[in-house]
């Protein structure tokens, strides 16, 4: 027997103890600001989905679009792509059962030059590969904005900003309710109406 060898393994133990824990402690952190990775964003659509409805609105902005005052309208931050944004958004719309979005985007994107604009061209093909299985509605800015403007003061309105320094390159998503048609609702008013005229 050497009793001139310190034996260590209970110190080596506690090392390892220690750096668990130290691990530990560094993924909690890490994903408290995460959900399964999402970023906050992300996680604020997830909540707030199961919340929005119909005459709600989802935007995803480019970064240059203005930060509105009407109280609805909450502004959100996302450090990503805008399309992948864009993306994100309408494959979690598609998993609700409530809520479908009518996309509306600016009439001004089809007119931007490439020379005035370097990548518009691209991003106009990326848009509509995106946008080719729904049905997009293309309006004026100014009166997009006003309607926001208007609905921020009665409903929600979820403005994500993205890094995209593009002009006219906003995706708007209004909401309208996914089990109830604009065909069914007609019917029921005219049912209404004859109801009445009697």
């Amino acid at each position: 027997m050497n009793f001139g060898v310190h034996w260590s393994p209970p110190f080596v133990y506690k090392q390892s103890m220690d750096t668990r824990a130290f691990s530990c402690l560094t993924w909690i952190f890490f994903m408290s600001g995460t959900v399964f990775g999402q970023s906050a964003w992300q996680q604020k659509l997830h909540n707030d989905l199961r919340l929005l409805g119909h005459r709600n609105w989802i935007v995803i902005a480019d970064s240059a679009y203005p930060l509105q005052t009407a109280p609805g309208i909450e502004t959100l931050h996302a450090d990503m792509d805008q399309l992948r944004v864009a993306r994100i958004v309408l494959d979690e719309l598609a998993k609700v059962k409530h809520v479908k979005p009518i996309v509306f985007t600016d009439a001004e994107l089809k007119y931007v030059a490439e020379k005035n604009a370097p990548g518009i061209s691209s991003y106009r093909e990326e848009l509509g590969k995106l946008l080719q299985s729904r049905s997009a509605q293309a309006l004026p800015h100014e009166q997009i904005i006003s309607r926001l403007d208007e609905a921020g003061k009665t409903f929600k309105v979820l403005l994500i900003k993205t890094p995209l320094t593009l002009p006219y390159t906003s995706i708007f998503l209004q909401l309208d309710c996914r089990y109830w048609s604009a065909e069914a609702e007609k019917e029921l008013r005219s049912a209404m109406s004859n109801v009445a005229v009697k």
